[in-house]
């Protein structure tokens, strides 16, 4: 029995190394990638002047739509052969996860080329009367040809719990992609005094440009690491025979679930797209150039910074998934309840500073980014949008685990549920509080689903609520004095530097670097980080020199 226990115990460690160190890469890869993401458009807004906020909220709306395509495209494939893999290989059936991997890219090619083909030549039906987003999706179809292949080639690397390849194909594909954007905005509204519709569709075709790299970067670690595979398929058990049509059967099974959540934060943004405008027009006498302009602000530019908070939920959520169908194939109740515990735990660690910090610096990060205009609204909605993004991670964190134990049906159901709580609330909010509704909206049908996906997971494997209060006290209130110096580095720089693009940059890195350090200094003289983040952590306060 003590001999079991061990074992037990020993695997549960090796769960959560494996779950830090794969949060790490694939933290890393998406911070990085979203940054680069959200940078890109300080040059890209100064050069396209006047027409910015016209030019990012068609960036934007033509993004929310491919994003809703480009799920469709993949499927859910990539994630479900992360999962799939990692149940044939917690059985050592290495070779049936090569078969599957190549059964999904036959799937992600053909739903590729169909979904391409639709986006391209039905473009003229997803417009919303905005004739100018024509060229936008046309630029974007070209994506959706070449992004399923290597979303699956990413989820195949993750299903053996190898994240490097992914993050770091991610981190070149953005940065192939923001190259290509800048180089094209700058050539098109500078040099050639161009229109902006037309440095906005190019701005969009470097999706393409950015995918083609990144799939080449998967391409030579595959290439590097087909000894290691090909070991693994000669010491596989072989004990499986499991047909073609049955593999097929398997992804698909796995997959849509994955499209339905994986969709959920876009499609509450398409909501968002279609409803805001026509609401607006019945609680006033707006144009749709200032709709279109405050369309911008909460849906294209907070998004866009929140997002990068978001990414780090959506790094862990991407190893939590694996792990997790490793402890279900085995049965072990214990590791399943303890994985969810530490996945609640490193979520709130990363995610609730980082919210709570950017809302302090709302205001002089969205001077470095938008510049001037509608400052004092823009500012309100990123604070606003930072503490939505809380529960936005949170969704994205949740709705990862139940797919990781098969309870994918279930996690759709609460998700429908949560949508029809937006719908219902999204028009008497949106007209009430303007561009503040949707966001509200938003949160509440959120809010709605993770309540229900976290009720059933503690119905089914319980989890260790005492545990995560024990730990979320600390990490609170760290993060609340985080906000307070943040925010005191603000005021204080405000009056003295002023509010220019430049200043602001100083007193966000300024605040950034002392309420940050504040929070990493405690959680480590605390050793709540050793507690949340494995042994590893000890190595870092040594190295900081903190006792």
């Amino acid at each position: 029995m003590s001999a079991r226990s061990d074992q037990t115990e020993s695997q549960s460690v090796n769960a959560q190394e494996q779950m830090v160190a794969g949060s790490a890469w694939m933290t890393a890869g998406s911070i990085f990638s979203r940054i680069l993401g959200a940078v890109y458009i300080i040059p890209w807004s100064i050069w396209f002047g006047s027409f910015f906020l016209q030019g990012n909220a068609l960036y934007g709306k033509g993004y929310n739509i491919y994003s809703f395509f480009l799920i469709a495209a993949i499927a859910g494939v990539p994630s479900a052969i992360a999962k799939q893999v990692a149940h044939y290989n917690a059985l050592n059936e290495y070779g049936i996860s090569v078969r599957l991997y190549q059964r999904g890219l036959v799937i992600a090619v053909g739903t590729g080329v169909a979904i391409a083909a639709l986006m391209y030549f039905g473009a003229g039906l997803f417009t919303g009367g905005d004739d100018n987003l024509i060229p936008v999706l046309h630029s974007l179809a070209w994506a959706i040809l070449i992004i399923p292949t290597m979303s699956l080639t990413r989820g195949y690397f993750q299903g053996f719990q190898q994240m490097a390849p992914s993050a770091i194909s991610q981190f070149v594909e953005q940065l192939a992609r923001v190259a290509y954007m800048l180089i094209t905005a700058f050539l098109i509204m500078k040099v050639l005094k161009g229109d902006w519709v037309t440095a906005v569709a190019q701005s969009t075709l470097a999706a393409a440009v950015g995918a083609l790299c990144g799939l080449l970067i998967l391409g030579v670690y595959y290439w590097r690491r087909r000894g290691h595979f090909q070991a693994l398929v000669r010491h596989s058990n072989n004990a499986l025979v499991v047909p073609a049509n049955q593999l097929y059967r398997e992804i698909v099974a796995q997959a849509v679930p994955f499209i339905v959540l994986g969709a959920g934060i876009t499609i509450f943004q398409l909501i968002d797209q279609y409803t805001f405008a026509p609401i607006m027009h019945l609680a006033g006498n707006y144009s749709d150039t200032y709709l279109n302009d405050l369309f911008a602000l909460f849906g294209v530019n907070a998004n866009k910074i929140i997002m990068i908070t978001i990414s780090l939920a959506s790094a862990l959520a991407i190893t939590v998934v694996p792990l997790l169908s490793e402890a279900y194939t085995r049965g072990n109740k214990r590791e399943i309840s303890g994985q969810l515990t530490n996945a609640f735990l490193m979520f709130e660690f990363v995610m609730i500073p980082s919210a709570l910090g950017m809302s302090a610096v709302a205001r002089p990060l969205n001077i470095v980014f938008y510049g001037h205009a509608q400052e004092a609204l823009g500012a309100s909605i990123l604070a606003f949008s930072s503490y939505l993004s809380i529960i936005l991670g949170l969704y994205t964190v949740v709705s990862a685990l139940m797919q990781g134990i098969s309870q994918n049906r279930r996690a759709v159901k609460y998700f429908l549920v949560g949508t029809v709580v937006k719908f219902v609330v999204q028009w008497p909010l949106v007209y009430v509080f303007g561009a503040f509704g949707p966001l509200m909206a938003t949160g509440v049908g959120f809010l709605v689903t993770c309540y229900l996906i976290i009720h059933s997971l503690n119905v089914q494997f319980g989890i260790y609520y005492v545990t995560i209060a024990k730990q979320s006290n600390g990490i609170l209130l760290s993060a609340i004095v985080t906000f307070v110096i943040a925010r005191l580095v603000v005021w204080g720089g405000e009056a003295l530097l002023g509010d220019g693009r430049m200043t602001s940059f100083v007193i966000t890195a300024v605040a950034a670097v002392l309420g940050g350090g504040f929070y990493v200094y405690t959680m480590l003289h605390s050793r709540l980080a050793d507690t949340i983040m494995g042994p590893r952590m000890a190595g870092l306060r040594r190295r900081l020199h903190i006792r």
